[in-house]
């Protein structure tokens, strides 16, 4: 480091290898001071526009923002934030066309400008001196500075950076004024017009980084510019001016160092690494604003210049403004058969879309015409003409870069420095066979890019997932500790109780209980050898507990049954009390009261001992719900009849009794064969001839409710009734084919027709027999 300012201080320039004279045509734009360009109506400012990534946005849609207002916000120095170029209203946060060949979409602030140009609250600083470097630092990062040079790397890192350097020293810090691209004069004008502030941010620079030697460096070929700094300079000795010879490209960083100290910065290197820190003087000027006059930067000096734009000149854009209404302002003609160039003839990029917004990457816009641009040859092929390695200031070899490049032999690019190469355009400018070789640089390095991103992500993957193998490692082993820690305990726990083994105690207990369990009940136990814990087998109990859930699930459902037969019952009964004529439910009821009735009437004069509650209830010993609600039905009808002794009856012809089994409910249907029985057995009593309905019968007769086997039940008693009538002449027979067609259907309707059929037979038998007796 020591001999990079010897080298230096010898005043001596160096000069590097290659580089061309290309023609300057800058006289085109630096004639004029810069002025300042209309604000437009709708900015786009996106939210990254600098080397490195986008930060976090802090505004949304519908906000109100101030100028200088930050839109985003960073995370570390390398992470920038952008800011509102003026007040307005956030109109859309979305993509925007980016300035960029791609013509891919970024991401972008759309802000509708409200023309008050309103700035938010601002806090100069009249004396940086008496703040210390780490807030200045923090105050550049703030202000979103960049290199305004070309590279836009974010200065507050890059400043941060060479603070950091093992044995400090910085030097010597360069102040870039080259500029040596064509047509480029943005620089030149800024030097020319504020050469003071532009000094400023330089000694703000030279306060953080404390250098030994500050210069700065401008190329022959700008006069007034170099007259502009001695004069703002007033003789101070704390900064010097060094001239460099005009020649392509001696602006950039390397190349300017070995002009200056004869030294090349090592391949893949910084010049940092060699004591050497370099800002451009757009970067100083910066600097100065952010840090003096607390606005962050949201504009720069573009260079309007070409055959094509009739006010040729520079200008203060606001970053967002689509370039497109920059050129309209200067005159511009759109013409697609003419690109538009974002930077100069050597370095810049044709652009796609003239709507892409203005950022701090954009130094020139350049719109040549029919005289100054000529389409691009034919691609022919490579004559080794090694023109392109004469030319190339880092003594790369681009014939062979060429070749791998488009071989997409990676390695073979790395090892040739592809890296190294600054995209001058050199070798494709000086190119015998017109081969875009620039082109074919940059898509090889954005594919070694990916590799090596790629391979990080690899990288940083196996990190994690050594790290969990040795997490996990680390566990196991904890966990084989404990466990043998454990088994000391319990060894010394066998060796208190003089040798006796826990686990081997508890298995003798365990065979102990199961001999004295074999004469009983078994019980099944399960012994854990892990723990030495017994088990017991609760199978037979868990079985024996769902049992008596199952019947009591039985109980409670047959009782539910048992409730709804109640609730049929009485619901017959309460529809019976409320007769109706028209009713065909209410006429059944009627017929039932009038048989109870005819029964009443053959009782008086009968010997028989009549179908009492009590043999009811004897008959039904069965618990079955369906069986309990018949015997509550036949008690009732009873009980109704005694009310009934002295009242007439009311006949039943056969078209009431048609009517009366209008309904067929099976219950009800089952209730009126009950009673058909009852009369039946009655009847037959009278006479000895008749056989009997014993409780056998009757108890035969309800042991199933099903209403077919109703219909059975009814059958049965229409027979014996059938035997009874046979007995005397004036009574109409009940045919073998009246029986047969009563039971050549098994419905329960038809079942209860029959069955009320059989009871009005049944009543007649019992008014002839009353008659007989009376005239005896």
């Amino acid at each position: 480091m020591t001999d990079v300012l010897s080298r230096y201080q010898s005043g001596k320039l160096w000069d590097f290898h290659g580089g061309i004279h290309p023609p300057e045509m800058k006289s085109q734009s630096n004639s004029t001071p810069i002025s300042t360009a209309p604000l437009t109506e709708k900015f786009y400012v996106p939210v990254k526009q600098h080397s490195g990534t986008a930060g976090s946005l802090l505004v949304k849609v519908g906000d109100t923002v101030l100028k200088g207002q930050p839109l985003t916000q960073g995370d570390g120095l390398r992470c920038l934030p952008v800011h509102a170029p003026t007040s307005g209203i956030v109109t859309d946060i979305a993509p925007y066309i980016a300035a960029h060949p791609s013509g891919l979409s970024e991401l972008a602030v759309h802000i509708q400008a409200d023309g008050k140009d309103q700035w938010r609250e601002q806090r100069p600083i009249d004396d940086f001196l008496t703040q210390p470097p780490e807030q200045l630092i923090q105050k550049i990062y703030q202000a979103g500075v960049a290199g305004l040079g070309g590279a836009v790397f974010p200065t507050a890192a890059k400043v941060s950076s060479a603070r950091s350097i093992p044995n400090s020293a910085v030097k010597l810090l360069i102040i870039n004024g080259a500029e040596c691209e064509p047509y480029i004069t943005c620089d030149d004008r800024l030097m020319r017009d504020y050469a003071d502030e532009m000094i400023e941010g330089v000694r703000i620079l030279r306060y953080i980084l404390r250098p030994e030697k500050v210069v700065i460096a401008v190329e022959d070929n700008k006069p007034e510019a170099i007259s502009a700094l001695k004069f703002a300079l007033h003789g101070a000795n704390d900064i010097d001016l060094r001239v460099v010879p005009t020649k392509y490209p001696s602006g950039d960083s390397n190349t300017l160092v070995k002009i200056l100290t004869g030294i090349e910065v090592p391949s893949g290197k910084r010049s940092s690494s060699i004591g050497v820190y370099m800002q451009n003087v757009g970067t100083a000027f910066a600097i100065k604003r952010a840090i003096i006059d607390d606005e962050p930067l949201i504009e720069r000096v573009v260079t309007l210049t070409g055959d094509k734009i009739p006010n040729k000149g520079n200008q203060w854009v606001r970053f967002g403004t689509p370039i497109s209404f920059v050129l309209a302002q200067a005159g511009y003609q759109a013409d697609e058969r003419l690109p538009v160039y974002l930077g100069g003839p050597m370095m810049g990029l044709a652009l796609p879309d003239l709507n892409a917004p203005v950022t701090k990457l954009a130094n020139c816009l350049l719109a040549p015409d029919h005289f100054e641009y000529t389409p691009p040859p034919a691609e022919q092929s490579c004559i080794r003409c090694s023109s392109c390695s004469d030319v190339c200031p880092y003594y790369l070899m681009p014939q062979q870069l060429y070749w791998f490049a488009r071989s997409e032999d990676h390695e073979k690019s790395l090892q040739y420095q592809l890296m190294d190469c600054i995209e001058c355009g050199l070798c494709a400018y000086v190119c015998p066979s017109h081969i875009p070789l620039i082109q074919y640089f940059r898509q090889e390095k954005a594919a070694i890019w990916e590799m090596e991103e790629k391979a990080q992500k690899a990288e940083e993957a196996k990190i994690r997932f050594e790290a969990r193998q040795a997490r996990l490692e680390k566990e196991e082993q904890a966990r084989k500790e404990r466990a043998q820690k454990a088994a000391e305990n319990r060894r010394q726990e066998v060796a208190n109780s003089k040798g006796v083994d826990p686990v081997a105690a508890a298995l003798e207990r365990l065979k102990a209980k199961k001999a004295e369990n074999t004469t009983t009940t078994e019980v099944k136990t399960i012994v854990d050898e892990k723990r030495g814990e017994v088990l017991p087998d609760n199978t037979d109990i868990m079985a024996l507990r769902k049992a008596r859930k199952a019947q009591r699930l039985a109980r409670q459902q047959e009782q539910s049954e048992l409730k709804q037969t109640e609730s049929a019952v009485e619901n017959i009964q309460n529809s019976s009390e409320n007769t109706a004529v028209n009713n065909d439910k209410k006429a059944a009821v009627a017929a039932a009261l009038a048989r109870a009735k005819a029964k009443k009437t053959a009782q008086q004069h009968s010997t028989v001992e009549p179908v009492t509650e009590k043999t009811v209830s004897m008959e039904n010993l069965e618990t079955d719900p369906k069986k309990a609600a018949v015997a509550a039905a036949i008690a009732r009808a009873k009980a109704k009849k005694a009310a009934q002794q002295h009242s007439t009856v009311e006949p039943v012809t056969e078209k009431t009794v048609s009517m009366e089994n209008s309904e067929t409910d099976p219950k009800k249907a089952a209730v009126a064969a009950a009673i058909a029985r009852a009369k039946a057995k009655k009847a037959a009593q009278q006479h000895p001839t008749v056989e009997p309905v014993t409780e056998k019968t009757v108890s035969m007769e309800n042991s199933e409710t099903d209403p077919k086997k109703a219909a059975v039940a009814a059958a049965i008693a229409r027979a014996k009734a059938k035997k009874a009538a046979q007995q005397h002449s004036t009574v109409e027979p009940v045919t073998e084919k009246i029986v047969n067609t009563e039971n050549s259907e098994t419905d329960p309707k038809k079942a209860a027709v029959a069955t009320a059929i059989a009871r009005a037979k049944a009543k007649k038998v019992a008014q002839i027999q009353l008659k007989a007796e009376n005239k005896e």
